[in-house]
């Protein structure tokens, strides 16, 4: 037994602090993970200013972690029902206590909306215990979801982090068809997985359309055909764009992955008649907007789905594609900028204002 570092979030609006805690007793099957990875996302960001609901601050945040198991009491099985050794490369379902016997659950299959789940470094709190991976160790309660990581590196499957996920099932919702144009409205990490499992469901062209540049610049490294600046173009130059690139239909798919609340109404612009919309970017509440039911959507004949999230397939198949050397090629793309737990808050602003890809906390540092 012996002491973990760990960076905390206070509350809202409060800087990160790195403190310094116990190492817990373990339950009967759980396990104690060294992290050595974890992600800083957006959702982190929406932490810190506190915009989401029900989190019991203090958190250790960092909700997708990877590392190698250090202690395990009992036993913790993957789903195949193999036994996990100590020592083994692994990450987890953040989300936890998804009960599979709610309506939810069981009549809706639609798990993502269960009222009993938690989820590490986001629900659980540091009441908790050690569950967020801004940590040295991290506490694996009972029933987690571990999925173990050999022979996948361990900077390629965090590049997918929990966007990997999240577009998974956004991809899924958008029943792209073979052939198919698809816009990704968001060039941030949501936004450039969705465009790579777009082209592997078949999307004959996908167009990307955010900012700044050096991310869109990413997007057509991972596959993307063509991009456009929110930056350089005002709404009505970027429909005009959109038309140009879709010989004066729109998209046949649209993919609104911004979190910014006028993005959904242009998804259902940017879409041609009788297309599909998927709104995956408004996880947190980032306001009202107006839009026209008849012109932006009813007249158009849309298709449009909201995703929430994802659930243990998702994660489990974005785990599985990125242990597989050719299928998890595009994300090496992925520019990573590493910070320890000292630069916790200095990531969080760097998140926040788009200025990397993608920022890791590596607990070694």
């Amino acid at each position: 037994m012996g002491n973990v570092l760990a960076a905390v979030m206070p509350g809202p609006g409060k800087p990160i602090e790195v403190r310094e805690l116990s190492e817990p007793e373990l339950e009967m099957n759980s396990a104690l993970m060294d992290v050595e990875l974890s992600e800083v996302c957006g959702t982190d960001v929406y932490l810190q200013q506190g915009k989401l609901a029900g989190v019991p601050y203090p958190i250790i945040p960092g909700h997708v972690s990877v590392g190698r198991l250090s202690r395990i009491r009992g036993v913790m099985h993957d789903v195949s029902g193999r036994p996990f050794a100590e020592g083994d490369r692994v990450t987890f379902l953040d989300v936890h206590r998804t009960c599979n016997a709610c309506y939810h659950c069981l009549v809706a299959k639609a798990s993502t909306r269960c009222p009993h789940r938690k989820v590490y470094g986001i629900t659980y709190g540091l009441d908790d215990g050690l569950t967020g991976g801004w940590a040295s160790k991290l506490y694996l309660k009972p029933e987690t979801r571990i999925i173990g990581l050999e022979g996948a590196d361990f900077s390629t499957f965090m590049s997918g982090g929990c966007g990997l996920p999240t577009a998974l099932h956004a991809v899924e919702r958008a029943s792209v068809s073979l052939g198919d144009t698809v816009l990704v409205l968001g060039a941030g990490p949501v936004g450039l997985s969705c465009v790579v499992f777009a082209k592997m469901s078949g999307a004959l062209r996908v167009l990307v359309i955010g900012a700044p540049e050096h991310r869109l610049a990413t997007a057509c490294d991972m596959g993307a055909e063509s991009s456009c600046s929110i930056e350089t173009y005002d709404d009505e130059q970027r429909r005009n764009w959109v038309l140009e690139q879709t010989e004066g239909r729109g998209a046949d798919v649209t993919i609104e992955a911004t979190g910014v609340p006028s993005a959904v109404v242009q998804a259902m612009q940017y879409t041609r008649d009788a297309g599909r919309v998927v709104i995956v970017g408004q996880y947190t509440d980032h306001g009202d907007v107006p839009f026209n039911p008849h012109l932006d959507l009813n007249k158009k004949h849309l298709d449009v789905r909201g995703c929430w999230g994802s659930d243990f397939s998702h994660f489990y198949r974005g785990v599985k594609m990125m242990s597989h050397p050719e299928l998890s090629k595009p994300w090496t793309k992925m520019k990573l900028d590493r910070y320890g737990l000292s630069g916790a808050n200095e990531a969080l602003a760097a998140v926040a204002s788009g200025s990397l890809v993608k920022a890791l906390i590596d607990p070694r540092q």
